[in-house]
Formats: structure tokens, C-alpha cells, sequence
């Protein structure tokens, strides 16, 4: 199944939900533990009804949910076909069935609250260096390229954050090479940067700003503030 664009995204106008990284994540806030178990099995049942399930993890107060498919189908420039984890029509229309379960169950979503979080890392030697992170961070060699067509790392497990790494160029002097990716809401992302200002961090670059914006701590380490815009619902 083809991956779905950005736009695609947005016109679905999927209001509990929010696109991160590769996949939509939606919280939905609960009374008690109890409830939502009793959601989490409604949206089970959904699941079996379309041959599709989210991934799920709950506690006392919260359901968060994950969509993403693990066949996608990406097109590169000259056409050559990879299969990915990316967002799906399946994952859209499981989505909304989720959406019409938490209305059926009283159950409201705080899609401003989603986040997720992946580690970058610059390397010239992504190729060399992809197999040693694959086997600290999975244990399977098979984690490298999982779902994507670059060297990535991702556990198919889910157990840790996703580790992609970014061209950089070869170089003596040490520096920072690791960076966290911190993906928000849209309608939270100003106030994720005001709040690490407030903190006393520093914006180091904006040039990419809304969808990119890279924050230094007080001793220069940087982290990333990623906001997927081409999937933002249009007011």
C-alpha cells in the first residue's frame, strides 16, 4: 500500500491524531486503568475488523497510541520501489474508527500532549558504523535499514528510540555528533522552544523553522524541536 504524503495527511483532518516522525500518535485521557483497558479492547476488536492494530501503551490516566504500517510503499526519484514504515490509508482509516470508539466510550484525546523521540547521529560512515548501533541498541543485525531504505536503526520491537544518521562531513576536531529529535504538535512547538529558552537555552538555528528548530543547553549540546507541518490539519 502506498505511503500517504503529508497533504494526504492534513485532508483526512484526523482531529485526536497527530503525525510524528513516520507514524500518527494520538493520547487519550482516561479515569482509571480499568477504562482504559475496556478501550484498549474495543479498539482491539476494531483492529481484527480491519486486519490492523495500533501500537499501544497505557497507564493510570492515559491510552497512547501509535499508527504506522510496516509495507509501505516508497517511490524513490527514478522510480524504484522500497518497502517502509510510514503512514498508510490503512492507518487513516483505522484512526478514525479509533476516534468514533473514544466518543462511543466518553473518552476525550489531548493530541497536544503527543511526542515522540528519536536520537541522531553525524557520521561520514553510516555503512560501517550502522551495524555496531544496531547490535548495542536491538541486538539484530536485521534493525539496520528496517523499514527504511537508508541505514537507520529501528527495532522492530519498538524497545528504544529510532537512531537515523545525518551526512557530516569528515573531520579532526571532536565534537557533537549525537543529538536528540524531539517531535510535538504543531500547536505546541513555540511553546516547547519558549519553555528550554525560559530555561536558559539558546536557539542555535531557525532557518528551517517551524518544521526545524535546533536548541543548544548552556554547555552547547543540541537537541531538535521537529514539527511535521505538510500533515498539519488547515484551520
Amino acid at each position: 500500500m502506498d505511503m500517504l504524503k503529508g497533504e494526504q495527511i492534513a485532508a483526512a483532518n484526523l482531529a485526536d491524531w497527530r503525525k510524528l516522525a513516520q507514524g500518527l500518535h494520538a493520547r487519550y485521557m482516561v479515569d482509571d486503568f480499568a477504562t482504559g483497558a475496556r478501550f484498549v479492547a474495543a479498539v482491539g476488536e476494531a483492529g481484527d475488523a480491519l486486519g490492523h492494530y495500533p501500537r499501544v501503551s497505557i497507564g493510570n490516566g492515559y491510552v497512547d497510541l501509535k499508527l504506522i504500517s510496516d509495507d509501505a510503499v516508497y517511490r524513490d526519484d527514478d522510480g524504484t520501489e522500497h518497502v517502509v514504515e510510514w503512514v498508510t490509508q490503512q492507518d487513516v482509516d483505522l484512526a478514525r474508527r479509533i476516534t468514533e470508539i473514544a466518543a462511543d466510550h466518553k473518552i476525550a484525546a489531548d493530541p497536544t500532549s503527543v511526542s515522540d523521540i528519536e536520537l541522531g547521529l553525524d557520521t561520514a560512515h553510516s555503512a560501517t558504523i550502522a551495524p555496531v548501533w544496531a547490535a548495542l541498541l536491538t541486538g539484530n543485525a536485521e534493525a539496520q535499514g528496517h523499514g527504511s531504505p537508508s541505514d537507520e536503526i529501528r527495532d522492530a520491537a519498538g524497545r528504544v528510540p529510532n537512531l537515523w544518521f545525518g551526512d557530516a562531513d569528515e573531520h579532526e576536531i571532536p565534537r557533537q555528533r549525537f543529538h536528540i529529535e524531539v517531535y510535538v504538535a504543531p500547536e505546541v512547538a513555540e511553546q516547547r522552544i519558549a519553555a528550554a529558552l525560559a530555561a536558559g537555552g539558546t536557539v542555535v538555528d531557525d532557518s528551517n523553522a517551524p518544521s526545524i528548530t535546533v536548541i543548544a543547553d548552556q554547555d552547547g549540546n543540541q537537541g531538535i524541536v521537529c514539527v511535521d507541518v505538510s500533515a498539519a490539519m488547515k484551520d
